[in-house]
């Protein structure tokens, strides 16, 4: 222990260490709110989507008009399954961006990066994706008018792998591993 540490310590000291401490604190909220902010955000958000028990009547109000506006010989047998494949591309695209979201969280990439591809960070996000779509299913399986299915958690989790092959060829494509 030196000797200005403790009760003895002189006032320059204990300032010195209480700008370092505050320093630190500021760049851990820095780095949470560039890296793991945006994950986060987006997480409530399927979470909050998840939750509307009315959500296929939701996008059905959208998107069967226009549907009929755009595609005006549709029948209504074939604007249902139109609907529901629309429905579920939106699916797998919310979970490639969370996907893509939570391996930049754990790359935490910052400008000319140069860093090769880490495989442990794309299958974590993975992971992570995968069971937060699991966690998210059975969170439907509890809302009136909702299901929580495993056909979802396929779909979603083919989006987490299409989104983080979005990702590792747009790192090819710009040279960046």
């Amino acid at each position: 222990m030196q000797p200005w540490q403790g009760q003895n310590a002189p006032p320059n000291a204990l300032r010195v260490r209480s700008a370092a401490g505050f320093l630190r604190g500021v760049l851990v909220l820095k780095t949470f709110a560039r890296y793991w902010l945006p994950l986060v955000t987006w997480m409530t958000m399927i979470f909050v989507v998840s939750a509307d028990q009315e959500s296929a009547q939701h996008s059905s109000r959208i998107l069967e008009p226009l549907l009929r506006w755009l595609f005006p010989k549709l029948t209504p047998e074939q604007v249902g399954p139109v609907v529901f494949a629309i429905r579920k591309l939106a699916h797998s695209t919310e979970y490639a961006v969370l996907a893509a979201l939570s391996w930049r969280a754990m790359r935490r990439p910052v400008r000319d990066d140069p860093r090769p591809w880490r495989w442990s960070h794309a299958f974590f996000a993975l992971l992570l994706t995968v069971g937060y779509a699991a966690s998210d299913e059975f969170h439907q399986s509890f809302v009136p008018t909702r299901t929580g299915t495993v056909w979802d958690v396929v779909i979603d989790s083919g989006g987490a792998m299409l989104g983080l092959a979005a990702v590792w060829l747009w790192g090819r494509v710009k040279r960046r591993w």
